[in-house]
């Protein structure tokens, strides 16, 4: 979004640190703060402004505070059947396993400092590491990709300059509202409410039994985000199950974690702004590659618990739906689909065994 639509990249960076700071106080688990994925798609493939983007994620806010604040997300967490959010969790993770295999082979190289080989050694290190209580295997992973950045060019430090350029972007045209509501906020709030609210709670239970959060808070928590750093030039934000499924698989148990990952985002945006870019873009996507793919390994493994054939029949066709087509036409299939099943429109179970899989 910075390189294609102009994003001013240092309050981004700087709201996206102070955001991971207040979560992690507020949640107590490593939960994630990540960019709208489908406001960020239709940005990048349609050239939207950096308005047309902030208008967005505003307007998203505003919808999804009405859901919590009204109490209404609740009601759809309790009305949606646990294999329905399942299947959305499957097929999250299994597009993170594919996006990161395609990143490692998308190299088109097989050594060198970006290489299918590079990724290769970081997947066999996350491997030996993968149990590792002592050892985070993201922390060596990621230290690899910087040696890997300077290591293929060598002047790339002398991109680097101080200060933090940034300016208020003007949300005052009407035009601008009209484009990111329309192309932006209206598909990015069921996915938004799905993803970022839903799944992500019903994955804190699976993976912080002690500490699971409410709809409620998640629900409030997206919508305070952009209502509060959009207007300032922050990226549209959210939570999301694959970002607390990569980041428990890595090691964080505890919102200390992204609490430090906070300050060193803002320490970054105050100290070097733009000037990021250049490294950011240099970063090797072979390594980038192998944390996406075992982030949707994490993600997709919970699934599992969906033992009844019903069940899994239900997760399975959500599943397709949603990498056949997108989460918000999934989320209706299998909602559908587990509905007629519930009335009793049809059946799928074996006279002999109707509950095993």
């Amino acid at each position: 979004m910075v390189h294609v639509c102009g994003l001013q990249l240092a309050p981004a960076l700087l709201a996206a640190g102070m955001m991971n700071i207040v979560t992690g106080f507020v949640f107590r688990i490593p939960m994630p703060v990540q960019p709208m994925k489908a406001i960020a798609a239709v940005a990048i493939a349609e050239g939207l402004t950096e308005a047309q983007i902030l208008t967005a994620g505003i307007g998203t806010g505003v919808v999804v505070l009405t859901l919590g604040v009204t109490g209404l997300i609740n009601w759809l967490n309790a009305a949606i059947p646990r294999s329905v959010v399942r299947g959305l969790q499957l097929a999250l993770g299994l597009k993170l396993l594919s996006g990161g295999f395609t990143m490692i082979a998308g190299t088109e190289t097989w050594f060198g400092w970006d290489s299918v080989a590079m990724g290769v050694f970081c997947a066999a290190l996350v491997l030996l590491l993968y149990f590792s209580k002592r050892i985070p295997g993201a922390l060596v992973v990621f230290g690899i990709g910087l040696v890997a950045v300077v290591a293929a060019d060598s002047s790339i430090e002398s991109h680097l300059s101080f200060g933090m350029d940034w300016h208020l972007p003007h949300l005052g045209v009407a035009t601008d509202w009209s484009v990111g509501l329309r192309r932006g906020a209206l598909p990015q709030i069921p996915l938004t409410t799905l993803n970022s609210i839903i799944a992500v709670c019903a994955l804190s239970i699976d993976l912080c039994p002690d500490r699971p959060i409410a709809p409620r808070r998640v629900a409030i928590s997206v919508a305070m985000m952009n209502l509060v750093c959009c207007p300032l030039g922050g990226m549209p934000m959210c939570h999301g199950a694959g970002g607390l499924a990569a980041q428990h698989r890595f090691g964080a148990r505890t919102g200390g974690s992204v609490i430090l990952l906070g300050i060193a985002k803002v320490v970054l945006a105050l100290l070097f702004g733009s000037s990021l870019l250049v490294w950011l873009k240099a970063y090797p996507q072979s390594v980038l590659g192998v944390l996406l793919l075992f982030g949707g390994l994490e993600l997709a493994i919970v699934c599992r618990d969906q033992r009844k054939r019903v069940d899994f029949f239900v997760m399975l066709i959500t599943t397709g739906a949603c990498m056949a087509i997108n989460t918000a036409a999934g989320f209706v299939v299998g909602w559908l689909m587990a509905s007629l099943l519930v009335w009793g429109v049809f059946r799928i179970d074996p006279p002999s065994d109707r509950n095993a899989l």
